[in-house]
């Protein structure tokens, strides 16, 4: 699989424009930071999934695997903008042609912005077959109503993907069928029958909750066929996860680094503190954990571009990778004793935003339970 390294020199380059200051004023205020995403998109970052017929760079999915990992490892943060990539793949492989034409080229030059996913719901959770938001169609128009949590950058979105039921659960019926996805043109919604509502969280997140009343959305917006949406929502959903796992090798790779200079720099009862094995083996130890999570990323990656189902590579990729991160990340507060938890050194921050993905986009223990199910064959859990 190709490396990338100009890619990810150029990556690391444009990163070092947005040092750790930049992003601490940002988490101060639970600001976005509008100047790093905007360096991105003008970069064509953002847009390495489109098409060169539509103004991208018609990449594969690791190329942008490869941007998303050197963005963490640089300390920076790609969770203000990722969703642009991994929602890219339901338009691509179900849009029609006169939706690509209509936004890709759009997108691609950085006049409009695809970044909110509308699919978790407060009452259902990960169980998206029991979502509540409906969409019934009247005349040339699809009437929404529901409402969505955890829409993360809606604010800074222009467009949305949005999960809601056109069709009733019907005795018989699978749960998650009747699903249907639209793209919604928020800046038309917004004070239309959308309304958005921020979540404050413990990292500079930029999520949202949103609320559909009566909001008409043309029935050209449908993206595939109705009632088929559950489907185009799993691939993209793949995606996601692998690039998220991606994310997560970075984030374990600053925090290894971080921990490994301070622990040669820094000296205690005239040695540095990286001569003790009780320093040295955590980080060696986050070391090899993020190696293997890496390769399992790259195996996910393989079997996505050669177009077989990695379900179970790429849940397993975001879990071990997430799980890689967050070991590095105790490993670096613990290297730095005290100073760890400085908002000047950056760790507290990165710790916080890593965290994350323990939970999202989805919890370890449904990854697990999936794997017991669909890999081992084991009775379902739920």
């Amino acid at each position: 699989m190709e490396a990338y390294t100009e890619i990810r020199e150029a990556v690391a380059k444009l990163c070092a424009g947005f040092p750790g200051p930049y992003w601490r004023a940002l988490d101060r205020e639970m600001a976005y930071p509008t100047e790093f995403v905007t360096a991105l998109t003008e970069s064509g970052y953002l847009s390495v999934l489109i098409p060169e017929a539509y103004g991208g760079s018609g990449l594969p999915l690791s190329a942008a695997a490869a941007i998303l990992e050197e963005v963490q490892r640089a300390g920076c943060n790609g969770g203000a903008c990722h969703a642009q990539m991994y929602t890219m793949g339901t338009l691509l492989r179900h849009g029609s042609e006169a939706q690509k034409a209509a936004y890709l080229p759009a997108i691609a030059e950085g006049r409009l912005r695809l970044q909110a996913f509308g699919v978790t719901e407060p009452s259902s959770g990960t169980d998206t077959g029991s979502l509540k938001t409906t969409a019934r169609r009247e005349g040339g128009h699809y009437v929404v109503n529901g409402q969505k949590i955890w829409t993360s950058r809606a604010e800074h979105s222009d467009l949305m993907l949005l999960l809601a039921r056109t069709t009733p659960r019907s005795e018989g019926m699978k749960r998650t069928d009747g699903l249907s996805v639209l793209l919604v043109d928020m800046r038309e919604a917004v004070g239309n029958g959308l309304t958005i509502r921020p979540i404050r969280t413990m990292m500079n997140h930029a999520t949202t909750e949103v609320f559909f009343d009566t909001l008409r959305v043309p029935a050209e917006n449908l993206i595939g066929e109705e009632g088929r949406g559950f489907r185009y929502i799993l691939s993209g959903m793949n995606a996601e996860r692998i690039l998220i796992a991606a994310e997560c090798v970075g984030d374990a790779k600053w925090f290894i680094d971080k921990a490994k200079t301070y622990a040669s720099d820094r000296s205690v009862f005239s040695r540095p503190i990286g001569a003790n094995q009780g320093v040295q083996f955590p980080i060696a130890k986050a070391y090899a954990n993020m190696r293997a999570a890496e390769l399992m990323v790259r195996e996910a990656l393989s079997l996505y571009e050669s177009g077989a189902n990695p379900g179970a590579e790429a849940n397993m990729a975001k879990m071990l990778a997430a799980d890689a991160a967050f070991e590095a990340a105790n490993a670096c507060i613990q290297t730095h004793g005290g100073f760890g938890f400085a908002e000047e050194y950056d760790i507290e921050r990165k710790f916080r935003e890593t965290r994350l993905y323990q939970v999202a986009p989805i919890s370890t223990n449904l990854i697990l339970a999936y794997l017991s199910e669909h890999v081992l064959g084991l009775p379902r859990s739920y």
